[in-house]
């Protein structure tokens, strides 16, 4: 049996460490997931739903849930469960967007600078409040595609709901279209309207 302790993690992490746990298997097994809010046993269940497992839930003591989810067939590809009732770890009003616009941050030695943005957005993972969204344009469209060091840093923002999208006019100019690996093609209509509508405005 694996076991999972999401015990005062913040919504939707013990979803994805959930997630995380299944696809890590190599035999069926089964896991006890631990959490302390109804919100996170309502994701875990659904989750639990959408593949196909079975599972029961135990509340083993004020503010104290046991998921048991039986995994007895390991699935190439999960389906996508998206988080409910809870935004990424920052109250319903906030909509803070980060905006991406090179493969390195700051001016000057670009072996330094391309060390900081891959650390920024690594920071980010580890960030009490997460973005809702990360725009990646010009030649920041390289750290979505093949070949990018930040790719396990983004695939985790994008499994704990952030979006992460990637200009199209971008990816067509430097070659990229073919070999974009996390989050979904956008465009300058788009990336304008996220911007406008955005509570907070982060570039680095």
């Amino acid at each position: 049996m694996v076991q999972i302790d999401g015990l005062g993690k913040n919504c939707p992490i013990p979803l994805v460490m959930t997630r995380k746990a299944v696809k890590a298997l190599t035999a069926p097994d089964t896991l006890l997931v631990l959490v302390d809010n109804t919100m996170a046993v309502n994701n875990i269940e659904t989750f639990a739903k959408d593949n196909g497992f079975k599972f029961t839930t135990k509340k083993v003591e004020e503010k104290k849930y046991e998921i048991e989810i039986i995994v007895d067939e390991l699935k190439k590809d999960l389906k996508e469960t998206e988080s409910q009732n809870c935004e990424v770890g920052m109250d319903n009003k906030s909509n803070i967007v980060v905006q991406i616009g090179s493969n390195k941050m700051g001016c000057g030695d670009e072996k330094l600078g391309t060390n900081l943005l891959k650390a920024f957005i690594f920071s980010l993972t580890q960030a009490e409040v997460k973005p809702k969204t990360i725009l990646f344009y010009n030649s920041g469209a390289y750290l979505t595609c093949e070949g990018s060091l930040s790719l396990e840093d983004l695939n985790n923002l994008k499994d704990m709901g952030v979006k992460i999208l990637t200009c199209g006019t971008c990816l067509d100019f430097y070659g990229l279209k073919e070999k974009l690996k996390v989050g979904e093609v956008t465009n300058m209509y788009d990336i304008v309207t996220y911007l406008e509508d955005a509570s907070l405005v982060i570039r680095p």
